[in-house]
């Protein structure tokens, strides 16, 4: 497999998106990260920049991992980078339902195939929605994020709500 796209919102990046990118990268040439701007998404918590600043900190020593930002189809993004596939973590079964339906629209529309990469056992309860939510009580979240993403989370928390 020459190159590949990982898409998603990565609002945090979790440890499960750098174990998936992790072994991702491990099977490409050349692995492109990209940042879906989802207006569908209404509780996002950090900016596009923002995230793709994380997301540079949390691959600085991977080499061929580039991450990118979109906006629009996931298909789109793909085409623009010449990908050969689509790389697409799987938390559950529920999650493959939805990402199979997905995969086989991007392949009729394109021909690029996905790939499904399960999600690591350690991992596969972590979304970043449930992050969110945690942070917003001030839960620890060692368990589910890198130590520099949690110190970005508690300070954009802190930034939000200057007088918790």
């Amino acid at each position: 497999m020459k190159k590949a796209l990982f898409p998603g919102t990565f609002d945090p990046p979790t440890l499960g998106h750098l174990d998936i990118i992790n072994r991702a990268a491990n099977l490409c040439n050349k692995l492109y990260i990209g940042i879906a701007n989802n207006l569908n998404k209404p509780d996002k918590l950090f900016t596009l920049a923002e995230k793709q600043a994380m997301l540079n900190l949390c691959i600085k020593n991977i080499s061929n991992v580039e991450v990118v930002t979109f906006s629009g189809l996931v298909v789109e993004c793909a085409k623009a980078h010449d990908v050969d596939c689509i790389i697409r973590g799987l938390r559950s079964f529920s999650d493959f339902e939805y990402e199979l339906q997905m995969a086989l629209a991007n392949h009729k529309m394109t021909g690029i195939e996905t790939i499904f990469l399960p999600a690591a056992e350690t991992f596969s309860h972590i979304s970043s929605t449930l992050i969110r939510e945690i942070a917003s009580y001030g839960g620890p979240l060692q368990a589910f994020v890198s130590a520099e993403i949690e110190q970005k989370i508690q300070e954009k928390l802190k930034a939000s709500k200057p007088y918790r």
